[in-house]
């Protein structure tokens, strides 16, 4: 971790715009298809289905967001969705904004569950063949890309498409875990802190949404009107128009206010509280 903190930082002395849109393209590739589009909303929540071909393309491309394989990373999520915000919570800010930051990932128990621990809540993963193997080889994908982008673009391709884009979406991705269970608003009165933050939002291709996910987590949509980004959605979205996904589940808001939606998670709020307050202030 310490290395790829150190790499990040000497990409700026590696600067080339080639290699810095590399990084961008590759950020959405681990980011979004990969992080938010599979790990999150596909393998999770099951917020939709598709062919297993595309699940696994879309896991190796979670791979190289360096966030572990898809059986610690899921059953991590499911772990805090059972526990959000209380004693369980792999990465609550009750137990400080540090430690849900990155400290979890530091010194947290989490990173030490064996295989059977983690196995309870992802039964559907720990049966099939593919997950299991790239569990333990998820770290594969992202050597073969580093190589590959040092065979064709140099030091300043390894820099920026490896070094400082993994640490980039690393610090987005805990961003979730930490600011928006802090800071923004409020449209459900969940049972955590969760909240939803526009900025987060923007850097996670629509995860910051999160107080809608906690309320609604099978949504494949986050963004519930049309002023919420949810990049990850569109992606989806595509997927659909392509034939590559049906049975998708997502909420509107619109829906909501006409009560034609169930909330077991927490009621709607009329009115959200202000950007900057904390949940539960």
């Amino acid at each position: 971790m310490a290395a790829f903190h150190v790499g990040a930082v000497a990409a700026f002395f590696f600067f080339t715009w080639k290699a810095f849109f590399t990084a961008i393209l590759l950020y959405w590739v681990s980011g979004s298809m990969g992080i938010g589009m599979s790990y999150h909303r596909l393998l999770t929540h099951r917020g939709y289905k598709t062919y297993k071909w595309v699940e696994y393309f879309l896991t190796l491309c979670a791979t190289l967001a360096l966030e572990g394989g898809p059986i610690f990373w899921v059953a991590t999520h499911r772990i805090h969705h059972q526990y959000s915000d209380q004693e369980g919570d792999p990465h609550s800010p009750i137990d400080g904004k540090w430690w849900a930051h990155m400290g979890w990932i530091l010194m947290g128990k989490s990173m030490h569950h064996d295989t059977t621990t983690l196995a309870r809540y992802v039964p559907d993963l720990a049966k099939d063949k593919f997950h299991v193997w790239i569990t333990k080889y998820h770290y594969v994908p992202q050597i073969i890309l580093g190589v590959v982008l040092l065979a064709f673009g140099g030091l300043p391709y390894l820099m920026w498409g490896m070094f400082f884009r993994t640490v980039f979406g690393l610090h987005c991705t805990w961003l979730v875990n930490s600011a928006t269970h802090s800071w923004g608003t409020r449209r459900f009165a969940t049972r955590d802190l969760s909240t939803n933050s526009w900025w987060v939002a923007l850097f996670t291709f629509g995860e910051g949404w999160h107080n809608n996910h906690h309320a609604h987590p099978t949504s494949a949509a986050h963004g519930f009107t049309w002023y919420e980004i949810d990049t990850n959605w569109y992606g989806i979205w595509v997927l659909k128009q392509l034939g590559l996904a049906w049975d998708i589940k997502r909420v509107r808001l619109a829906d909501l206010e006409k009560g034609l939606v169930a909330a077991p998670n927490g009621r709607l709020i009329e009115e959200a509280l202000p950007e900057g307050a904390a949940a539960g202030d």
